[in-house]
């Protein structure tokens, strides 16, 4: 514990590019575009496929094997195309030789959990306000963003949220193709033995602190876009005792 203490308060660890708060960027840097390529591509898809019920099989049963495969394979298997297509994309070395087939892993990834909700959140709307709403003469597109999201919200930002999580823990395999982020320290510490265990176990901590300082931020921000019917909260500036009041001729005689 006190190798742990030493490490954050060695001035050495916080200055530089090997530093806390370069890889702890990194970190941020990777997890945060992953998750707004997912949330480009997943989201519409989602919420098309759970408005119109198109493709909903095709759709959700790629999504449950992109889960199943690890990230790790992933990357093995996206390295070598993406290191080919570097000079056509023309990526920035600067974040990493390996930064973009981690970028995509970590995409695909993300892609499921929101994909998925998009789509259960919007097929858990009742039907019967759907119709109604047609009814009224609403079209489509209001009928999704009026009706449809408000109800699903909920749903759709936890899918979001477990997105999110999951590529913050996730991302930290990239350093093992040399690539940056908070994954470092566990990969260097791992790489020196008994010495690096302090490293190792700083690491393991700073992204455990990362994923819920990140998850709490989201949580507030869920609450602030959810309508509060929908949350499930009710005023109790009035409550209603449910038990039957008894009038004096309706008392039980002694």
């Amino acid at each position: 514990m006190a190798g742990i203490i030493d490490f954050f308060l060695d001035p050495t660890h916080w200055t530089g590019q090997p530093g806390i708060p370069n890889r702890m960027f990194e970190h941020l840097v990777i997890s945060g575009l992953a998750i707004l390529i997912a949330t480009l591509i997943g989201l519409p898809l989602g919420l098309y496929i759970g408005h119109t019920g198109r493709g909903a099989n095709l759709a959700i049963n790629l999504a449950n094997i992109g889960r199943a495969v690890p990230s790790y394979a992933v990357l093995v298997i996206i390295l070598p195309v993406s290191l080919s297509l570097a000079p056509v994309l023309g990526y920035s070395p600067s974040l990493g030789l390996n930064f973009l087939p981690i970028l995509i892993a970590m995409t695909l990834l993300a892609i499921p959990p929101i994909l998925v909700n998009a789509y259960a959140g919007l097929r858990s709307v009742d039907r019967d306000l759907i119709e109604a709403a047609r009814g009224m003469g609403l079209r489509e597109g209001q009928i999704l963003r009026g009706v449809e999201m408000p109800i699903a919200s909920s749903i759709i930002v936890g899918g979001f949220r477990t997105a999110t999580l999951q590529v913050i823990a996730t991302a930290t395999i990239g350093a093992i193709l040399s690539g940056g982020g908070l994954g470092r320290f566990i990969i260097d510490g791992l790489a020196q033995g008994q010495v690096g265990r302090d490293s190792i176990y700083a690491g393991a901590i700073m992204v455990t602190v990362l994923a819920v300082g990140v998850d709490l931020v989201l949580s507030r921000v869920q609450r602030r876009l959810v309508p509060r019917g929908v949350r499930g909260e009710h005023s109790t500036s009035r409550r209603v005792d449910p038990r039957p009041r008894l009038s004096g001729s309706d008392a039980p005689a002694p």
